[in-house]
């Protein structure tokens, strides 16, 4: 339940990036949602392939549906990676719109249609 209402922020806080921006909102609302859940993935699955190289038999006592420390643990960490990409893109965003030319600057010269 916890991570429906993590995902849903991490949608809205990367469609407040685009649209920001200029960019489409729903695109990056779904790259959050895929960051969050991907580094969710990886990170299970490689506590699953340390705890099964390291401990045998303890993979059928594990149960990862409740509020155990690794799923916390998993919880925080992929907020601090939406939260790193999301720095990240918003860089390269700013950077991008100091290279372009402002939308006055391309407009000088157009004669008005009425």
């Amino acid at each position: 339940m916890l991570s429906i209402f993590i995902l849903i922020g991490a949608y809205r806080y990367y469609a407040r990036l685009a649209e920001r921006f200029g960019k489409t909102k729903w695109h990056f609302g779904l790259l959050g949602i895929g960051i969050y859940l991907g580094f969710q993935v990886v990170f299970l699955m490689g506590y699953g392939f340390y705890v099964g190289l390291t401990s045998h038999g303890s993979l059928e006592d594990n149960n990862f549906s409740g509020f155990t420390l690794i799923n916390v643990m998993s919880w925080v960490l992929a907020i601090v990676a939406v939260w790193g990409v999301y720095q990240l893109l918003e860089k390269k965003f700013k950077k991008e719109n100091i290279q372009k030319p402002s939308l006055e600057i391309e407009e000088i010269g157009v004669k008005e249609n009425l």
